[in-house]
């Protein structure tokens, strides 16, 4: 097939980032012939693979989106493709991934608190309904014979947000590479790691991982700390990912008393040997369509509490964590991660964790999305 893979950014860093590099790279080690169109691009991830770069005039950041979906409008009518797979915000495709969710979610679960800080912007209100616009264009059946969605929780969304019929909807779950995320981390590089922020082997150490502190939870792990403390003071905890507020959340841990069974990091490019590094992990996301983290973290063997506005939580067995409904999570966070943080808990839930991620081997995913691009292909 000659396929086009649709995205505004491609780079090395970021859930739909990863998932496209990793498809590209699977369809041309399959013989497929490649293009990523887009609008800036990193490395190419397998020398097969080329790049369209789309770069609109636009007015202000607000439009680039709009700018955006507009030239791949133009490019696919002109350039013949046996598919196109979008993983954005456009509306000239056979198929379309919603690997971020439903925008309106979004600005349902998250916008309020991570914006909580800034005046109202008329900018945002105009990038916000772009975007929503341009959804439901991409996703409408005029447009798009297919949606694919990475978790059950973003199909009924979609479904019910667009009034699409269950069979227009088709759930590929996020997949994880079981050989770069493995617990052999613990051994070695996961000890130093653990050693240099100052925790030793009898600490039960909590990771938090991802960028974009607040839209992940972060504030409600720090609020819950202090409590989890007095009742468990061995618990320590690991903070890493990008996030410009790093300052202001240090100050939320200096201000609670807990920041020195804090560790922040920071944005590192060694996630395994993080992983490597704890022993529990916890997401209390507001809003994950499928937080990729959910089975890394489960492939390093590491047991998983987070929510249910997260998809990754439909991994997420009895045996090898506690999801939590968004609700609740201020209420019940601190408890859930004093049951999870006991170290026989730990131990035993281990194994377990670790065979949930086998069943979800990234390639076995790539596979299945391959089938449909060919499914359709054939069918054009």
């Amino acid at each position: 097939m000659r396929v086009a893979l649709v995205h505004i950014k491609h780079a090395a860093s970021g859930g739909v980032e990863a998932y496209l590099t990793n498809l590209a790279r699977h369809l041309a080690q399959a013989g497929h012939e490649v293009v990523i169109i887009c609008n800036r691009h990193g490395e190419a991830p397998h020398p097969g693979v080329r790049f369209v770069r789309l770069r609109p005039w636009h007015f202000g950041g607000a439009t680039k989106l709009w700018a955006f979906a507009k030239a791949v409008e133009r490019h696919v009518a002109r350039v013949r493709y046996e598919v196109v797979y979008s993983l954005g915000k456009t509306w000239s495709h056979d198929l379309i991934r919603m690997g971020g969710g439903c925008h309106q979610t979004y600005l349902d679960l998250v916008a309020g608190t991570e914006r909580q800080r800034f005046p109202p912007s008329l900018w945002l209100w105009l990038k916000d309904r772009l975007a929503l616009g341009i959804e439901a264009r991409g996703v409408a059946p005029a447009n798009c014979r297919l949606v694919i969605t990475n978790s059950e929780m973003v199909k009924r969304d979609v479904c019910a947000r667009h009034n699409l019929p269950p069979e227009h909807v088709q759930v590929i779950h996020n997949g994880v590479d079981g050989v770069r995320f493995h617990p052999r981390h613990r051994a070695e590089a996961g000890a130093r790691l653990r050693q240099e922020c100052g925790f030793t082997a009898e600490h039960q150490v909590l990771l938090f991982l991802g960028s974009g502190y607040t839209r992940k939870g972060l504030d409600l792990i720090l609020r819950a700390l202090p409590a989890l403390l007095k009742r468990r003071p061995t618990v320590r905890l690991l903070v890493v990912g990008y996030d410009s507020s790093l300052a202001r959340y240090r100050a939320l841990a200096q201000e609670l008393g807990v920041a020195p069974q804090v560790c922040f990091l920071g944005g590192r490019g060694d996630a395994p040997v993080c992983y490597g590094a704890a022993d529990l992990y916890v997401l209390p996301t507001r809003y994950d369509p499928f937080a990729n983290s959910t089975l890394e973290a489960l492939a390093s063997g590491l047991p998983v509490i987070t929510s249910d506005s997260n998809g990754g939580a439909e991994v997420v067995t009895l045996a090898v964590g506690e999801v939590i409904a968004y609700q609740d999570l201020a209420a019940r966070l601190g408890e859930v991660m004093y049951a999870w943080s006991d170290p026989q808990r730990l131990a035993q839930a281990r194994a377990d964790a670790r065979a949930v991620a086998e069943r979800h081997p990234l390639q076995e995913k790539l596979k299945a999305a391959v089938a449909e691009l060919e499914h359709l292909a054939a069918r054009r």
